[in-house]
């Protein structure tokens, strides 16, 4: 787990996403429908903080979640994403 972890987080756009999720309120938009940030942020909304398109920023964000950096909760036809704090705190002790 602890390679995967390092090979997401080798890319400057998944830690620059993984900061982005440290603060969602100073980061993006509440989305119309929850207008809060308890699931996390739409993925609408940090494909479009990005840049990238939406092919690219679907196949970083998968990877981040199947290594367990980020938790997904779905909304209807929405798809929102959080840290998992649980497992970034067992990460970053393992490193140490």
């Amino acid at each position: 787990m602890a390679t995967e972890i390092g090979k997401c987080l080798s890319n400057q756009t998944r830690v620059q996403i993984m900061e982005w999720l440290k603060d969602p309120n100073k980061n993006f938009p509440p989305h119309d429908s929850l207008r809060n940030f308890d699931d996390g942020v739409c993925v609408t909304s940090i494909k479009n903080k990005s840049g990238l398109s939406q092919s690219t920023i679907s196949n970083y964000l998968t990877n981040m979640e199947k290594c367990g950096l980020l938790i997904m909760t779905r909304h209807g036809k929405f798809s929102y994403l959080k840290r998992n704090e649980k497992l970034i705190k067992e990460y970053s002790d393992f490193l140490k």
